[in-house]
C-alpha cells in the first residue's frame, strides 16, 4: 500500500490554545484508518483542517491523487472535494426535507452538464440530461443497497438510515476517500452494527480509503486496520487494533474516561 493522504508537522492554533500539535501521519490508500483519543484530544479539528474547514497553523498536508501529489493544505472545502476527498459531521447534516434520492442528486452536482441557460428555458437537452442524472442516482442507491428508500423524505428516515445516508451522499460526489466523523454517534447497538457492516461493506465494494473518528470501541476495534490515537493535540500510538488494546500510554489516557468516552468531542 502507498500513502494517500499524509499529513506532516501539522499545528492548529486557537490564540494561546494549541489544539493540534505536531501531528504525522500517513493514511495508505485502500486502508480504513481509525483516531481515537478522549474528549478534547483535537480529532475534530484535525478532521477541519484536513477538509479545508480550518486553515493550518503550520505544517501540510498532500493527498496523492492520480498520481500527483497535491498540497491540500489551506484549500477550500469544495476544492478538495473536487480531488476525490469528503467527509461527514458529528451532527446528521441532510436536507432533510428533501427526498433520499434528492439528496443524492445534490451531491452528483459536479456531474451535470446542462449549461445554466439551457437549465432556465426547460429546453431538451435539459430533460435529457434531468433523466441521465435520475437514472445515475438510482443505480448509486441501489449500488450502497437504498435505493428502495429512494423517494421517501430524509427527515422520514430511521436514525442509523440517515446516517447511512449521509455516508452515500459524500461517496456520491466522486469521492475515493472518505472522513467520517463519529458516524455512529447516538445510534442503538443494532444500528450501530448495521452502521459497521455498512462501512465494511462499501469499504470493500467501492475501494474507498476511509479516515474514522469513533468512540465506539466496539465498532473501531472491529472493522478498522490500523488505530492512531490521540492526547491533547498529539498523537501517543500509531499502531494495529490488537496492540493498541495492550498500550499502557494508551490505556493510561482514557483512564476515568468510561462514561465520557462515548460522548462528543
Amino acid at each position: 500500500m502507498k500513502p494517500l493522504l499524509s499529513v506532516t508537522r501539522l499545528n492548529k492554533a486557537f490564540g494561546g490554545l494549541l489544539a493540534v500539535s505536531d501531528v504525522s501521519f500517513d493514511v495508505n490508500e485502500f486502508e480504513l484508518l481509525g483516531l481515537i483519543g478522549p474528549n478534547g484530544a483535537g480529532k475534530t479539528t484535525l478532521f477541519n483542517v484536513i477538509s479545508g474547514l480550518y486553515v493550518p497553523t503550520s505544517g501540510s498536508i498532500t493527498l496523492n491523487s492520480s498520481d500527483k501529489v497535491k498540497v491540500i493544505s489551506g484549500l477550500a472545502p469544495y476544492k478538495i472535494t473536487r480531488l476525490g476527498m469528503a467527509r461527514t459531521f458529528q451532527n446528521i447534516r441532510l436536507f432533510k426535507n428533501m427526498s433520499v434520492l434528492d439528496n443524492i442528486k445534490v451531491a452528483m452536482s459536479e456531474q451535470v452538464k446542462t449549461p445554466l441557460w439551457t437549465t432556465l428555458l426547460r429546453l431538451p437537452h435539459f430533460y435529457k440530461e434531468e433523466a441521465r442524472v435520475n437514472e445515475q442516482a438510482h443505480a448509486f442507491l441501489e449500488s450502497v443497497g437504498l435505493d428502495h428508500l429512494a423517494d421517501q423524505r430524509a427527515s422520514s428516515l430511521p436514525y442509523g438510515k440517515q446516517r447511512q445516508l449521509e455516508i452515500a451522499r459524500a461517496l456520491a460526489t466522486g469521492a475515493t476517500t472518505l472522513l467520517l466523523d463519529e458516524p455512529a454517534a447516538g445510534m442503538n447497538p443494532q444500528e450501530t452494527e448495521a452502521l459497521a457492516a455498512f462501512i465494511k461493506t462499501i469499504h470493500t465494494s467501492r475501494a474507498l480509503t476511509i479516515l474514522l473518528i469513533e468512540h465506539d470501541m466496539n465498532l473501531i476495534m472491529k472493522i478498522t486496520q490500523r488505530i492512531i490515537v490521540l492526547d491533547y493535540g498529539k498523537v501517543i500510538a500509531n499502531d494495529i487494533p490488537e496492540n493498541i488494546k495492550l498500550n499502557k500510554r494508551v490505556i493510561e489516557a482514557y483512564l476515568g474516561e468510561e462514561q465520557s468516552e462515548y460522548a462528543q468531542d
